[in-house]
């Protein structure tokens, strides 16, 4: 495959910084930092595309917060300048990390997502079959830049873009010389690719047909658990000594004992909703509620953060569940 080039150009066009200061800012009308921007646009943009054609950017102005759900990770939150600068970078780019990718890969790729992985999964999972569920250890933070940048140097072949790229991974670590930001668009796109020479070995050199990947959550299935273990050994000396990584504890089991996967737990002929999932959709549903009643937030509010909730259950057999909790929280207003 040959390496893209000529690409800085077209990531500084005045109509791809537009586009990119117009992704950035959705669902952010309001907030400070995205109206001061606003506010100077063109001289901001112009700013921005000296720096993208000199290939020496500005970044790095993060800010650092926690979160619980659904799992305790530091984010980390670019600038609102930077984030400008990666929507920019992978308006141009996305589409030479997309053909590096191979089919079954489904995270941070229009037309695939979450959705399109569990359907994918699911059809893999027939009554016959074995699975093998693999993670990695701390996956952004154990990135290695080194590895990395030179992933992205058989990608590109422009030195300015290739600069850039190393500004934005040299300007976070978790330790010296590993890791990539946990919030970040360019993190999502780098993460991504840094497993896909992961999936051609899988596809390419295992031939395993019946493999997803999305982000660092892999599984495998096969009629013969033997082939799996084998795999494995494979696999875990491919992520050790290529990735510099290590998988996490792995999980080998016949798939009518239900295959964990994302939230949810996939069967041969349905998909349920992990445990953890429905006490995370209960405790949120119920915040949404409570908010909704002491007069915090309006309908229109309530709306929008009970959506995305509904929409993740929707994707498993979770009819009956979501009903219950109807009932339950009618009779919690009763009362």
């Amino acid at each position: 495959m040959k390496r893209a080039k000529n690409l800085i150009l077209h990531i500084a066009d005045p109509d791809n910084l537009r586009l990119a200061f117009w992704k950035a800012s959705r669902g952010k009308a309001g907030a400070q930092e995205v109206e001061v921007f606003r506010a100077q646009l063109d001289t901001r943009l112009l700013d921005l595309r000296k720096q993208i054609l000199q290939g020496c950017v500005r970044v790095g102005q993060y800010r650092y917060f926690k979160v619980y759900d659904p799992k305790k990770r530091m984010i980390c939150a670019a600038s609102f300048g930077e984030r400008v600068l990666h929507h920019a970078l992978m308006n141009c780019c996305h589409h030479r990390f997309d053909q590096a990718q191979v089919f079954d890969s489904y995270a941070s790729r229009p037309g695939k997502g979450l959705h399109a992985c569990l359907q994918r999964a699911s059809r893999f999972s027939r009554p016959d079959r074995w699975f093998l569920k693999l993670d990695i250890r701390s996956f952004f933070a154990g990135i290695d830049h080194r590895i990395l940048k030179g992933q992205l140097r058989r990608l590109f072949k422009e030195q300015k873009l290739l600069v850039i790229f190393d500004t934005i991974i040299d300007s976070y670590a978790d330790l010296p010389g590993r890791g990539v930001p946990i919030g970040n668009l360019s993190s999502q796109y780098f993460a991504n690719h840094y497993l896909s020479c992961l999936d051609h070995f899988i596809k390419e050199e295992l031939r395993c047909r019946a493999y997803v990947r999305y982000m660092d959550d892999m599984v495998l299935w096969h009629v013969s658990k033997r082939w799996l273990q084998e795999a494995l050994q494979a696999i875990d000396d491919y992520v050790q000594h290529r990735l510099h990584v290590r998988l996490k504890p792995i999980q080998l089991n016949h798939i009518r004992r239900g295959l964990p996967f994302c939230g949810y737990v996939i069967y041969p002929h349905y998909i349920r909703l992990s445990q953890r999932s429905k006490r995370r959709y209960i405790k949120k549903i119920r915040f949404v509620c409570e908010q909704h009643a002491n007069g915090i937030w309006d309908e229109g509010t309530c709306q929008r953060h009970a959506l995305p909730l509904i929409a993740f259950t929707r994707h498993a057999d979770s009819v009956a569940f979501r009903r219950n909790m109807l009932m339950r929280l009618a009779g919690d207003r009763e009362r």
